[in-house]
């Protein structure tokens, strides 16, 4: 029997992370911060729809976030939480270091991950099952 330990969603701009990522002084300190190299080298893949993408990815790590029944804080890290898809199946999360060692002492053993967005929002949702 699978139990459902936490549900997360989150709903963020394209434009706000647009903004974010292509400020002169701090956008490459926040991409580096927020996404793995892998989910940069994807959302760079995808041309104009790239800011969508990372927008996608932000949502999916603030919903895996609370899902894990926490927020950004000293037990996950925002590039511990990638965000993976390999050609023709779903997204799915990857966690790595402190953000894999917290899902595991609350029992997580997946979390699950749907994501959408459209060119102004992306949304996300999580669910964690033990």
């Amino acid at each position: 029997m699978t139990r459902i330990l936490g549900t997360g969603v989150d709903l963020i701009e394209v434009e706000r992370i647009e903004l974010a990522l292509t400020r002169p002084r701090t956008g490459a300190r926040f991409r580096a911060r927020v996404f793995t190299d892998r989910e940069v080298n994807y959302c760079e893949s995808r041309g104009l729809a790239r800011y969508q993408s990372y927008a996608a990815r932000f949502a999916a790590k603030e919903a895996a976030m609370k899902a894990m029944g926490t927020g950004w804080n000293r037990n996950v890290g925002w590039s511990e939480i990638e965000v993976v898809r390999e050609r023709g199946k779903p997204p799915a999360f990857v966690l790595h270091g402190k953000s894999a060692a917290f899902a595991a002492r609350r029992g997580i053993a997946v979390i699950h991950l749907s994501i959408t967005h459209t060119a102004e929002h992306a949304l996300a949702y999580a669910i964690a099952e033990a």
